[in-house]
């Protein structure tokens, strides 16, 4: 689904928009869905970040390691 919207843009952006694209809108949301990806994988290697550092979480971990491979023949 699409909306749409007003935005202001200083003239020198805009400028620079209108030289690489003749469609603004679809150049504009391709920087932005590229902007939002960026900012989830960060988020997700952060998290990862901090699991790998969490002595507690690395614990339960190794705990449900064992669990899964009891029974189990190599």
């Amino acid at each position: 689904m699409s909306k749409k919207v007003s935005i202001t843009l200083d003239d020198e952006i805009l400028n620079f928009v209108d030289e690489l694209t003749s469609d603004r809108s679809s150049f504009i949301n391709e920087v932005l869905w590229k902007e939002k990806k960026r900012i989830f994988r960060q988020e997700l290697e952060d998290a990862y970040t901090e699991q790998a550092n969490d002595p507690d979480f690395q614990q339960e971990i190794s705990v449900w390691d064992v669990t899964v491979g009891d029974g189990l023949n190599d």
